[in-house]
């Protein structure tokens, strides 16, 4: 099994990968200043889900093709790309006509269900190649030489716990100021900023 040292090594790890500024981050502050506190939390969810996945593909040696294939590094990378730019330009937009209001009710509107959030922080994640190579790279650092299955869940369970521990310390303190995030004027420069940095990292994985 997994020492204490080896998974706490690979969470402080982890922690690190999670709080360097990127799509994850982007997406689940977007979604807490969007549709509040819950709506965040959930999409830091879906990244964890995403962590998961990747690392239990790491482990099986899925995402070990990535390294190998550059046909199925190019699939992955350009389908996040898109995602990423539809998420940017969406955000856009919503900054041009001006968003809603913290007490408008967004329900009914794909924006305003969970599901929705949760998918964003998944796809996110899933769809971001890079990812999946730093799995490859970090996990292998951690797994005992002669690993069970049970390691390997032991770390993807430590990788989702820190995630999902960030993340939703993010949610909860952009929720907190949403009043003030929610009004117009600095809605619609969130909503601009993040637009731009969410094309821009579209653009630079598709280009990577």
């Amino acid at each position: 099994m997994s020492d204490v040292g080896q998974a706490l090594a690979f969470a402080g790890v982890i922690g690190l990968a999670a709080a360097s500024p990127g799509p994850d981050f982007a997406v689940v502050v977007r979604r807490s200043v969007v549709a509040g506190r819950r709506h965040g939390m959930v999409a830091a969810v879906g990244v964890a889900a995403g962590m998961f996945v990747w690392s239990v593909a790491a482990a099986v040696g899925v995402a070990a093709l990535l390294t190998a294939s550059a046909v199925a590094f190019t699939v992955v990378k350009l389908a996040g790309a898109a995602y990423l730019l539809w998420l940017g330009v969406s955000a856009l937009l919503a900054a041009r006509r001006g968003g809603p209001g913290p007490d408008e009710s967004l329900a009914g509107r794909v924006e305003g269900r969970l599901w929705g959030s949760f998918r964003d922080g998944l796809l996110t994640n899933v769809l971001n190649p890079k990812c999946g190579v730093f799995f490859v790279a970090v996990l292998p650092q951690f797994a005992p030489v002669e690993g069970t299955t049970g390691d390997v869940l032991l770390l993807s369970m430590v990788a989702v716990a820190v995630t999902i521990a960030w993340f939703v310390v993010v949610a909860n303190l952009v929720a907190a100021l949403r009043r003030v995030l929610s009004r117009p004027a600095v809605r619609r420069s969130l909503d601009a900023v993040t637009g731009a940095v969410l094309v821009a990292l579209g653009l630079r994985l598709a280009t990577s």
